[in-house]
This record gives C-alpha cells, structure tokens and sequence, in this order.
C-alpha cells in the first residue's frame, strides 16, 4: 500500500505564539497516527511563487491514515487553537509505491 504525505506550506505567520500551541497540540495527534515528519522548518529557497516560510512535510502509512489524523477531534483541537495565527496551504498526496 502507498505511504501518504501531509504538505502544509505557510503562507505567512500573523501569530506565533498560536502557531506554537498549535504545534504543541497537533505534534502528538500526527504521532499517534503514525507521522513520521519528513522536514520542518523555512524553506531554504523559493521559487515561481513559492514564499521562504516554514513548510511541513509529515509521512503517513497511506493516505488514509493522513486524512483520519486530520479529521481527528484532537487535531481538529489543534486547528482550533491556531485559528487565524496563519496563512497556509494544506495538501495530502498518495506517495508512487
């Protein structure tokens, strides 16, 4: 079965105390779902339209277990604590093998 992959870009960061508590919540919740973070952290570059701002890349046993971690009620907790603390682009993609 293909691993799936959970990719947020950050847009821009309003507020990073509520990116923090948010990452303090949804750490665990993407841990117990079997998330393996890929890469955390700026962008070292950006091109076309991309923007230098954090990018998340977390590892999933399939895509479905990607898209469960999100609709989760702990996850849905920590979407609550970031609120507007951030801009993002959130993607779940299946991997190729």
């Amino acid at each position: 079965m293909p691993k799936g992959y959970w990719v947020t870009t950050y847009r821009s960061i309003k507020d990073p105390a509520k990116v923090a508590a948010y990452a303090a919540l949804a750490g665990p919740v993407m841990t117990e779902h079997g998330c393996r973070y890929l890469c955390r952290g700026p962008a070292a570059v950006a091109h076309e339209q991309g923007v230098k701002e954090r990018v998340v890349v977390g590892e999933f046993p399939s895509l479905a277990a990607a898209i469960a971690c999100h609709d989760s009620p702990g996850y849905q907790k920590a979407l609550e604590v970031l609120a507007d603390g951030a801009v993002r682009d959130m993607r779940f993609v299946e991997g190729v093998e």
